[in-house]
């Protein structure tokens, strides 16, 4: 194994782009990408440019008909079909869109590729983690889902035992169906309440299909939650998860928009706490998964002051050079910033509540407490499961 980290990129990518006034801005590809080069961590990864996924990939968990209503869209976007998610305001069509999203899918799978064959012990793909595409239908901004592609691949090439941990504010509704009735994949998500955020889905009682039972294990989290109760939940839940089911291969999504500035959704974590938990899934992955780990980005709609600086620390921390919180971001990255978008960008990698604290499960549950109700309630619902106290 080389040990060196891969980022999956290819220019391309940042041909998903759904027009002017969709909230998921390309810009946010571009500006990671040039702030990941502005920090010189280019220079610490392999970058790597991996092959679209063709049909057989794609086939691994979409539906032959739904690539077709795809491909049709792309090639007409006057084609596209709403019965399969597509033409939609979430999801309107454009032209390339079949093969953009095939392009970001093949990052998402050549990375877990790369994983399983020793190529690289870490790769990231930030324009990945498109979590909700269904397999018969577009939904919640994705057209293929590269992360249950990326799983479905480690699953032909033979691994066992694969977890799936999803940081994203939404529900990873697209992974947790995908492996609903698949015991070989644990799919964990952190995400908002689905009473009060899309897709509506991610209920604690959600636990995994028939011969699966336990296998899907989901915190929905109280609107306004902060750093401290974000932080309390994924450590009350994923490190035991973990322990117990020994993964073969760690795959992650870190969609930023749990942060306080994302205008599409309620939680208030703050950049450092993201990092933070970037940091604890790389140190999970070396503990129970022998270092081998697949992370994606996701969602995030606070394209200039928010994404770019935490997907930026995902990939430094998989280089195994991370940027200090309080290091300045490079005045050059800046002055793009303002070239491409007319705004300001951030000063500084944080938005100083570094170093985040937060108090474990065992110092006590608190039942007047919504965030500890929603702990205790996802880990009554999936732990027992899995033979483990709740």
């Amino acid at each position: 194994m080389s040990g060196r980290a891969q980022l999956m990129w290819d220019e391309a990518v940042t041909g998903y782009d759904f027009g002017p006034d969709h909230p998921m801005d390309p810009v946010r590809l571009t500006l990671t990408r040039r702030l990941v080069d502005a920090f010189g961590l280019d220079r610490e990864v392999e970058v790597v440019a991996a092959k679209p996924a063709g049909d057989s990939t794609l086939r691994l968990v979409h539906r032959e008909d739904y690539i077709e209503a795809v491909r049709a869209a792309s090639a007409d976007p006057r084609a596209a079909d709403p019965a399969y998610g597509l033409g939609t305001t979430d999801d309107p069509a454009f032209a390339g869109m079949h093969e953009v999203s095939a392009l970001i899918a093949g990052q998402s799978v050549g990375a877990a590729e790369a994983v399983w064959r020793g190529e690289a012990l870490h790769a990231v793909n930030f324009a990945g983690g498109l979590h909700h595409a269904m397999p018969g239908s577009a939904s919640g901004f994705c057209i293929y889902n590269d992360a249950s592609l990326a799983v479905a691949r480690l699953l032909e090439l033979g691994a066992e035992r694969i977890a799936y941990v999803d940081v994203d504010v939404h529900h990873g509704d697209g992974v947790q169906a995908a492996f609903w009735t698949d015991p070989r994949v644990l799919t964990v998500s952190l995400h908002e309440h689905p009473r009060t955020l899309f897709p509506q889905t991610g209920w604690p009682e959600e636990t995994g299909g028939a011969g699966a039972e336990g296998s899907a294990v989901n915190v929905a989290l109280p609107a306004g939650t902060g750093d401290a109760g974000w932080l309390r939940a994924f450590h009350s839940v994923v490190p035991e998860l973990l322990a117990d089911f020994r993964p073969q291969v760690l795959v992650t999504q870190h969609g930023a928009d749990t942060h306080f500035e994302d205008p599409l959704a309620h939680l208030a974590v703050s950049l450092d706490a993201q990092r933070a938990v970037q940091v604890a899934c790389h140190e999970l992955a070396h503990e129970y998964a022998g270092g081998r780990w697949v992370a994606l980005g996701g969602g995030g709609y606070a394209v200039v002051d928010v994404v770019p600086r935490s997907w930026t620390h995902l990939v430094a921390i998989a280089a195994g050079r991370e940027v200090a919180p309080s290091s300045t971001v490079p005045e050059g990255w800046r002055q793009e910033v303002f070239a491409r978008t007319r705004q300001l960008g951030p000063a500084r990698m944080t938005d100083g509540r570094w170093p985040v604290s937060w108090a474990e499960w065992e110092a006590g549950y608190d039942p007047a407490d919504r965030l500890d109700q929603a702990v205790l309630a996802a880990r009554r619902a999936a732990f027992p499961l899995r033979g483990l106290l709740a």
